[in-house]
């Protein structure tokens, strides 16, 4: 089987793209902080009691102010000053440190391109929470992935964060060299891009306060939809996200809204900059329809729910895989929760939505063979693979697990989790799951090949190009999906054709 249980995964390659600073430092206890004052000789023999390598010095508050490392003591303290010397004036700082919320792989390269063997690990206040180690760090990552985790976290400027953007393919392709399936590879250049706000937007948060603009005026937080709520971005996915944000008094929209609009543009902007294009559709937090307090967001899911026309169903299918990528999650994952509770007893709704998706074929002719282009001439004898199998296979998924209460987002968890209760039989489960292996690795393959050729990227795969292995089990994937529309078509509906 494809889908293994999580506990019986070992350590993948992209270990170091997902874990944060806080998964790998070592905890406060293991530590040691000193305060101002504290003598060199007491600093020293401390360090010897608890075998550390290095000594915080912390203020009141327990922030970190200075560092003392054993080279410093080798190199300042050692047979050159008395040891009643008080290690504020030894110490270096003011220290480097780095949130424990931060992705790990920013912490490697930040302690690579510094030299640094440890850094002081701090929480959202500021204060000492652990200590990062360079080597234990490294442990989770391999050599062959160094030079990608250097380039994928530059210093937060824009043509840095282009850079970021530019790796993912070769980090893609490093991947693949490592035998790991495409859907992971999805996720690593998911979190990636996922990141890519956060950083763009704190970064924007700080300009703005720079510039006058304040704090934020409520907490808020971004969430992504699309392929990015689902964790199965592809090389070049454009930009659909949107702000959450905390109820506030309505004499304070115009105050409130213009600097979460501020925001939103910058943002926006920022991102295609470093290229993830804004969305042709327009959803984007810089859009009102986009931009709301979690009341409006409930009332807004309501009102869909209720209208049930085709412009709500076209907006509710875009939302519903939304995922919080920056800020307050726990707003996110309170509209999860009412969006779940809203749908899954709306069968009017679900089955609306079904019949907007209907023309949504499966690329497979009436004899059970391929169905080519036929009108684009550049395409003519090709699949588009997204268009006629991912899509589908995504969509039928999705109606099943609203339908059901399922608060999973990517396609996989959704077939596991629907197997889980019985809704999908082990062979639906496993062809289902297989079938979204191997289409996402033929597309993956095929734009990182287009890409490297200098050809522009796109989602057309030519069945003839495919090895006859390949070319077959597509045929059977694709088989699966049609049976699985059909099953959703009866279900929702309760037509046979």
């Amino acid at each position: 089987m494809l889908d293994k249980p999580k506990d019986e995964l070992g350590p993948t390659q992209t270990a170091v793209f997902s874990m944060r600073v806080r998964d790998s430092m070592r905890p406060r206890a293991d530590a040691l902080a000193i305060r101002p004052g504290t003598t060199c000789a007491d600093m020293i023999a401390h360090m010897a009691h608890t075998k550390a390598s290095c000594a915080v010095v912390v203020d009141s508050a327990g922030r970190p102010i200075g560092i003392i490392t054993e080279q410093d003591i080798a190199r300042r303290i050692t047979y050159r000053i008395p040891g009643e010397t008080r290690v504020e004036t030894v110490m270096s700082g003011p220290v480097m440190t780095i949130d424990q919320r931060e992705y790990l792989y920013h912490g490697i390269a930040w302690m690579r391109r510094h030299r640094l063997r440890h850094m002081p690990v701090v929480d959202p206040s500021g204060r000492l929470s652990g200590m990062l180690y360079l080597h234990d760090a490294l442990a989770v990552a391999t050599d062959r992935l160094m030079k990608q985790i250097d380039r994928l976290s530059q210093e937060g400027t824009i043509d840095g964060l282009k850079q970021v953007r530019a790796a993912q393919v070769e980090l893609a392709e490093a991947l693949f060299a490592d035998s790991l399936p495409a859907p992971e590879i999805q996720q690593v250049l998911t979190k990636i891009n996922n990141d890519l706000y956060r950083r763009i937007g704190e970064a924007s948060l700080q300009k703005m306060k720079e510039e006058g603009w304040g704090d934020p005026p409520v907490q808020m937080a971004t969430i992504v939809m699309g392929s990015g709520g689902r964790g199965e971005n592809y090389l070049f996915p454009d930009q659909d996200n949107g702000f959450i944000l905390e109820d506030y008094p309505d004499a304070e929209h115009t105050r409130i809204d213009a600097y979460f609009i501020e925001l939103a543009e910058r943002l926006c902007r920022d991102l295609n900059e470093i290229g993830i294009p804004y969305c042709n559709g327009y959803c984007m937090a810089v859009n009102p329809l986009w931009r709301k307090t979690m009341s409006q967001w409930i009332e807004q899911i309501n009102g869909w729910g209720r209208k049930s026309n085709f412009v709500a169903i076209r907006l509710a299918d875009i939302f519903f895989d939304f995922q919080p990528v920056w800020g307050k999650a726990d707003l996110a994952m309170e509209l999860r929760r009412t969006v779940t509770e809203v749908v899954r007893h709306n069968h009017f709704f679900l089955r609306q939505m079904f019949q907007d998706q209907a023309d949504h074929n499966v690329a497979l002719g009436f004899f059970g063979g391929f169905t080519t282009e036929k009108e684009k001439r550049e395409f003519r004898g090709q699949i588009n693979l997204k268009y006629t199998g991912t899509i589908p296979l995504v969509e039928g998924i999705r109606l099943l697990a609203l339908r059901e209460g399922v608060e999973d987002t990517s396609t996989l968890d959704r077939i596991r989790s629907l197997h889980d209760l019985g809704v999908l039989t082990v062979t639906e489960h496993e062809d289902l799951s297989s079938a979204f292996h191997l289409i996402t690795d033929i597309l993956l393959r095929k734009q990182i090949g287009d890409y490297k050729a200098g050809r522009r990227v796109n989602y057309y795969v030519a069945p003839k190009a495919l090895a006859r292995r390949d070319r077959l089990m597509l045929l059977d994937s694709l088989k699966a999906i049609d049976s699985l529309r059909k099953r959703v078509r009866l279900e929702f509906t309760a037509d046979v054709f």
